[in-house]
C-alpha cells in the first residue's frame, strides 16, 4: 500500500544530499526507542494480535508521564474485542482554533515467523536498520506520535490548538473493522478537527546512505475490491460447449486487461508532474513537465505511461488479482469467479467504476458485484499554505538542501474516512525509506535508525507549529 510509492521516480533522479551520521542516542532517544519497541513488539496482527492491548499500552504511558484518564478515551466494540483504538485529547488554550488531528494505525500486515529471517514481532537492529513487522507501517508514526504527547506532557506544554491523537485498527485489512471509519461514523465529536496528519508523506533514499526527497502525501486513491460471477449450467467435459464459465470470465478479463481509464490530473497531481518533471533530466521527466502543461499532449502521454508508477497516478486502475472457478476436472464449470482490485481516482465512486469495467466486458452475463459497499469517495485536500508551508519550512531545517514535492499515494489509508466527514487529511514527511521500500508489506521490514530519530524530530517541531497557529 502506499508509503511513498509516489516517489520511486527519484532515485539517482534527484540531486541526493548526505544525511548526517547518528550520533550516541540522546537520553530522549533512549525513552522514546523504548516506548517504540513495545508498541512494535505487541503484536497487531488481524490473525493473532490485539490493536486493543498496543492501544492500552500507549495509555499506560501517556498516563504515566501526566495525562489524566479524562483525556483518554479506549475503545473497542464487543465484536470486535481486540480491535480496539485510542484518542487522546491533549487541550489548547484558544477557543477560537479548532483541533488538530494526528492519525496513525496500530494493526500491521501479517508476518508468518517461518517466512523471515528473523523473528518478525522481536525489534532487532543490525548495521544501522531496525526490523520487525511494523516498524515503518504505521508503528514509527504511532509511536513518534504518542511520544510527542508524552514529551508535551512533560514538559507542561500547553498548545493554542487543542491535539487530538487517534490510534486505530483495521487500515491493513479491506472488510475489517477498522476504527478510523467507526469513530467517524459514530464518534465523529471525539475526532472533530480542522486538518489531521497522517501516513502517506515521508522521504526516500537512494539506499546507500543519502536522503534525496520528501514528499508530503495531498490526497490518495479509494481502495474497492468488484468480484465478477459466471455461471454456467455445467455438464459432461466429454461433451463440451463453447458456452462455458471459465472462458466467460477470461474473455471479460482479458477485456479488463486492455482497458485504460481516462487520464485525470488533480492540483496535487499537476504540481507533482511539474516539480518532479523539472527535476528529471531525461526523456520522462520533460514528459511529466509537458503533461502537466497539457493533459491532451498525446505523445508525452505515451512516454510517462511507461512507468506504472506514474501511469497510476494519472487515472483509476483495476487488476486482476484472484480468479476461482470449477468444481471436477472431469465437469464442464458451474461458477467462476475473479477478483478486481480498483483504485479509484479521488472524486471516482464505486459505481461509476462498476459501469466502467461492465462497458469493457460488454457481457451482461458477467455480473460484478462491489465486495465491500458504501465506502466513502477518496476526496483530494487543498494545497492549503497554512499546512504545507509549515511542513516545506520545517523540511528546510530538518532536512537542509532536500526537496520536498506534493505527492498523491496510489495506494489507500483512513484519510479517506476523514475526508468522507469533512476533515481534510495530510501524509506528512519525515522518516525515508530505502529504494526497495524497506520491505513493508513483505518480509523482513526495517527502519533505519537514521530515519526514525531524525523523522521524530521534524515531527514533533511540526505538531508543535502546527499547534501554536
Amino acid at each position: 500500500m502506499k508509503m511513498l510509492a509516489s516517489l520511486a521516480l527519484g532515485v539517482s533522479l534527484i540531486a541526493s544530499a548526505a544525511v548526517a551520521q547518528t550520533a550516541a542516542p540522546r537520553a530522549d532517544q533512549t525513552e522514546f526507542r523504548a516506548l517504540y519497541k513495545e508498541l512494535v513488539e505487541t503484536n497487531t496482527t488481524l490473525s493473532a494480535g490485539s490493536c486493543t492491548l498496543a492501544a492500552e499500552r500507549m495509555a499506560a504511558r501517556l498516563k504515566a508521564a501526566g495525562v489524566p484518564d479524562s483525556q483518554l478515551t479506549l475503545f473497542a466494540v464487543p465484536e470486535f474485542p481486540k480491535e480496539g483504538g485510542l484518542v487522546v485529547v491533549y487541550p489548547g488554550t484558544s477557543k477560537s482554533l479548532k483541533p488538530m488531528l494526528l492519525l496513525a494505525h496500530l494493526d500491521v500486515v501479517e508476518a508468518k515467523r517461518s517466512d523471515w529471517v528473523r523473528d518478525p514481532f522481536t525489534l532487532i537492529e543490525e548495521d544501522g536498520y531496525l526490523y520487525a513487522r511494523g516498524t515503518v507501517d504505521d508503528k514509527a508514526q504511532a509511536a513518534i506520535y504518542t511520544d510527542t504527547l508524552i514529551r508535551f506532557a512533560k514538559a507542561g506544554y500547553k498548545p493554542k490548538r487543542t491535539i487530538k491523537l487517534a490510534l486505530t485498527c483495521g487500515e491493513e485489512t479491506s472488510g475489517a473493522f477498522n476504527g478510523a471509519e467507526w469513530l467517524a461514523k459514530n464518534k465523529r465529536e471525539l475526532i472533530d478537527a480542522e486538518f489531521a496528519l497522517n501516513e502517506g508523506g515521508g522521504g526516500r533514499s537512494d539506499g546507500k546512505g543519502n536522503l534525496l526527497v520528501q514528499s508530503i502525501q495531498v490526497g490518495e486513491k479509494a481502495y474497492q475490491d468488484f468480484t465478477l460471477i459466471a455461471t454456467n449450467p455445467g455438464g459432461h467435459s466429454s461433451q463440451p460447449v463453447r458456452e462455458n464459465a471459465i472462458y466467460a470470465m477470461a474473455d471479460a478479463v482479458a477485456k479488463i486487461r486492455d482497458y485504460e481509464f481516462p487520464l485525470e490530473f488533480n492540483d496535487t497531481t499537476k504540481a507533482f508532474f511539474a516539480k518532479a518533471g523539472a527535476m528529471r533530466k531525461d526523456e520522462t521527466g520533460k514528459a511529466m513537465a509537458a503533461l502537466s502543461a497539457n493533459p491532451a499532449d498525446v505523445a508525452a502521454e505515451a512516454v510517462v505511461n511507461k512507468d506504472k508508477m506514474l501511469h497510476s497516478m494519472l487515472r483509476t486502475t483495476c487488476v486482476a488479482t484472484l480468479i476461482d472457478g470449477g468444481h471436477a476436472l472431469n465437469a464442464l464449470p458451474q461458477n467462476v469467479t475473479a477478483n478486481i482490485n480498483c483504485r479509484m481516482f479521488p472524486g471516482r465512486t464505486a459505481e461509476e467504476t462498476r459501469a466502467a469495467l461492465a462497458k469493457a466486458i460488454g457481457n451482461p452475463g458477467v455480473k460484478i458485484e462491489e465486495r465491500v459497499k458504501d465506502k466513502p469517495i477518496a476526496k483530494a485536500p487543498p494545497l492549503d499554505p497554512k499546512i504545507v508551508g509549515p511542513m516545506e519550512k520545517l523540511a528546510a531545517k530538518h532536512f537542509p538542501g532536500i526537496p520536498v514535492i506534493p505527492s498523491m499515494s496510489t495506494g489507500a489509508t483512513d484519510a479517506v474516512y476523514l475526508g468522507a466527514t469533512g476533515i481534510p487529511t495530510y501524509g506528512v514527511p519525515g522518516p525515508w525509506t530505502d529504494p526497495d521500500g524497506n520491505g513493508t508489506h513483505g518480509l523482513n521490514e526495517r527502519i533505519e535508525i537514521r530515519s526514525l530519530y531524525a523523522g521524530r524530530d521534524y515531527l514533533y517541531d511540526l505538531v508543535k507549529v502546527l499547534s501554536s497557529k
